[in-house]
């Protein structure tokens, strides 16, 4: 009688963009021909992560990791096997242990591109913690080179994301992102860009606080664009933005003054 294999198969992606770039089908269709190309192995489980990094997220955060483990103590299956051994994780002071803890309760861990990860000897435990030393170097240089380019894209004063702040809007003028997509560049709100001096004014020369000015606005019929009042902390982050002085910033990154972007000026700012 033919010896069986029960298989267990990992896919993860660590963005929604990977996601979208079909990986996981990638990575399935991948680990599915190399089982069926080994003698006896029988998939039984299929796990999916979807936008989970393996870097920033420890194994004890990911649901996919903690099911596997507690398979494995009940003795549910007999190989784990992933597209590439980076799919377990980047941790490089904590993914070579969950990997060897596999092997120690009798887990075969297999990747479909790098084959057997095993323990029998120094050599091969010193190549499974190089292995993932790596992978975490290559999570913080990409990390470092996608801080990098959003710092550059605030100086050169294009919005990187997020919620747009009342008093602008987003209007796509060409400008294309590495995915070869159309992303929005900001513009004012003419409409709304009165609604805001008229709040600074408000604050800075009749000495309105949060709250006074929400009720003075109600009080005016002056809502949100969803039709709701402003709420104090919505008021609280206009005041706060320095934005609406013409200055794009995100974190520490800012930009010059983009006279067309500038609502109110800096001496009502400061």
């Amino acid at each position: 009688m033919e010896n069986i294999k029960r298989v267990y198969c990992l896919y993860r992606v660590s963005t929604v963009g990977q996601v979208e770039k079909n990986d996981i089908p990638m990575q399935k269709q991948y680990c599915r021909e190399f089982a069926e190309a080994q003698k006896g192995w029988q998939i039984e489980k299929e796990l999916y992560e979807k936008g989970v990094s393996g870097f920033k997220k420890s194994a004890k955060e990911r649901d996919a990791i903690q099911e596997m483990q507690a398979d494995a103590v009940q003795g549910k299956f007999d190989v784990l096997l992933v597209f590439m051994f980076d799919r377990l994780g980047r941790r490089d002071d904590e993914t070579p242990f969950v990997v060897e803890w596999f092997v120690k309760n009798n887990i075969e861990v297999w990747s479909a591109m790098e084959g057997q990860q095993r323990f029998d000897t120094h050599v091969d435990k010193l190549m499974n913690y190089i292995r993932f030393w790596q992978a975490s170097g290559e999570s913080i240089k990409t990390s470092i080179r996608v801080k990098t380019r959003l710092e550059q894209l605030t100086e050169e004063g294009h919005f990187t994301g997020g919620t747009v702040p009342y008093g602008y809007k987003l209007e796509n003028h060409g400008r294309i992102n590495k995915r070869n997509r159309e992303v929005g560049d900001l513009v004012v709100d003419q409409d709304a860009a009165e609604i805001v001096r008229l709040i600074f004014y408000k604050y800075v020369h009749e000495g309105f606080g949060a709250q006074r000015l929400c009720k003075y606005l109600a009080g005016m019929n002056i809502y949100k664009e969803n039709g709701e009042n402003f709420p104090n902390t919505t008021i609280n982050r206009i005041i706060k933005n320095e934005l609406y002085t013409g200055v794009v910033h995100n974190g520490k990154a800012k930009s010059e003054v983009i006279p067309e972007l500038q609502i109110i000026d800096r001496d009502t700012y400061e």
